[in-house]
């Protein structure tokens, strides 16, 4: 994906001379020219009404936001703020949203980065000519994956693509013990038969898979997300929740995946806050006293292009999981894991159910389960890295799998 910075940098100084005056919304049946503007702070906006027009969207404006919807998906953004939401979420903007005589305009990173981004299934930015265009329906197939072609395998995707896989626990620390888990099955068990089977998924779509571990055996939480180095596209983190006892503790079950952020919810933070204790089976010492950094690392990441990526794979899995898991969906998430703070590419942690539930714990440990889990995460992936080169236009490096 394209950082924001670097993406201006192509447009105000880099591959083409200066800002383009226009681009261009190359629809299926016609096209239209809009024009590119400097706002009062010298970046480049466009105007709303024209370009949503253009795409055939809606545009709704009250005081304080003004909506844009295209292809039935939403796009908030908070006048005079360098802010916009999609999916519940608040992301950042290079420049705001501005209105000026009555006039709205929209920062021009939402023509050439945010709406390829999140809708690549229907629209690619040429940035060479400064055009938009809205793919024909034989450029793609179900789900939005492009059809194979010389090159790429079945399913769409070039080769190269690379997976690290983290079955969350092991060795001395079991993680949760499995409540209703048969004897002598704990969250390290399922982390790892559900992970080995993701492995085996992902190789079967082309993907090379590195594991950071295969048996059962302790990896620092500080060294997971090293094994996701420079040939790598994502890390996936495998992990079983759990509540203390109390009061209807046992009637809470279902999936949720988180990206790491500060966390907004109690329950979110004490999620992170229960991997995190795992490091005491390295050090001795709770969470509490060894994430002095976290903070400094999530501000860096703010900054950084991954974490947007890593809540778009969040939604996919979560939506991939849908179909499959028998339990409530909770969502996406986001929270300081100790063990994303590491992987400097797109991360994700699932909690893949309760053990504290018995619906959870039979559906966790059934073997036809965890395949159907696994399937589901693969699936994810494939669509989120085919999302990935239609909005780079650019082939995956090549990678080793173990």
């Amino acid at each position: 994906m394209i950082g924001t910075l670097a993406l201006l940098g192509v447009f105000l100084g880099g591959g083409r001379a200066g800002l383009p005056r226009e681009v261009t919304i190359a629809g299926l049946r016609a096209e239209a020219r809009i024009p590119v503007q400097l706002d009062g702070s010298g970046s480049p906006v466009v105007p709303a009404g024209p370009l949503v027009a253009a795409l055939g969207g809606q545009l709704r404006l009250d005081s304080v936001w003004a909506e844009v919807v295209v292809g039935r998906q939403s796009f908030r953004f908070l006048v005079g703020a360098p802010l916009y939401e999609f999916s519940r979420q608040l992301m950042p903007l290079a420049n705001p949203a501005t209105l000026a005589r009555d006039t709205l305009f929209l920062p021009f990173q939402f023509v050439a980065e945010i709406l390829p981004y999140y809708l690549g299934e229907r629209y690619r930015w040429d940035a060479r000519t400064a055009r938009l265009v809205e793919l024909r329906d034989r450029t793609t197939t179900l789900a939005g994956r492009a059809p194979a072609d010389a090159g790429r395998l079945p399913n769409g995707l070039r080769p190269g693509h690379m997976v690290t896989v983290d079955p969350g626990h092991g060795g001395v620390d079991p993680g949760n013990p499995g409540v209703f888990f048969p004897r002598g099955i704990h969250e390290k068990d399922v982390t790892l038969q559900v992970g080995m089977l993701l492995r085996a998924e992902l190789k079967r779509r082309g993907i090379g898979v590195r594991m950071t571990r295969t048996t059962d055996t302790l990896i620092a939480l500080g060294d997971r997300g090293g094994y996701c180095t420079e040939a790598c596209d994502l890390f996936v983190s495998l992990h079983v929740n759990s509540l203390v006892r109390r009061r209807g503790y046992m009637d809470i079950r279902g999936f949720e995946t988180f990206f790491l952020a500060e966390a907004k919810t109690e329950d979110a933070a004490r999620v992170a806050q229960m991997e995190n204790d795992a490091v005491r089976f390295e050090t001795g010492e709770s969470a509490a006293s060894t994430v002095g950094g976290l903070d400094f690392i999530l501000k860096d990441l703010q900054l950084n292009e991954h974490l947007r990526e890593s809540a778009r794979l969040a939604e996919l899995v979560q939506r991939g999981l849908e179909g499959v898991h028998t339990g409530e969906s909770r969502g996406v998430k986001q929270a300081g894991f100790m063990v994303l703070t590491t992987a400097r590419r797109p991360a994700i942690l699932v909690e893949l159910g309760y053990s504290t539930n018995p619906q959870d714990g039979r559906f966790l440990t059934n073997r036809n389960s965890q395949k159907a889990l696994a399937a589901s995460i693969a699936d994810a992936v494939v669509e989120y890295l085919l999302e990935y080169e239609r909005k780079t236009g650019t082939a995956a490096d090549s990678g080793t799998a173990q």
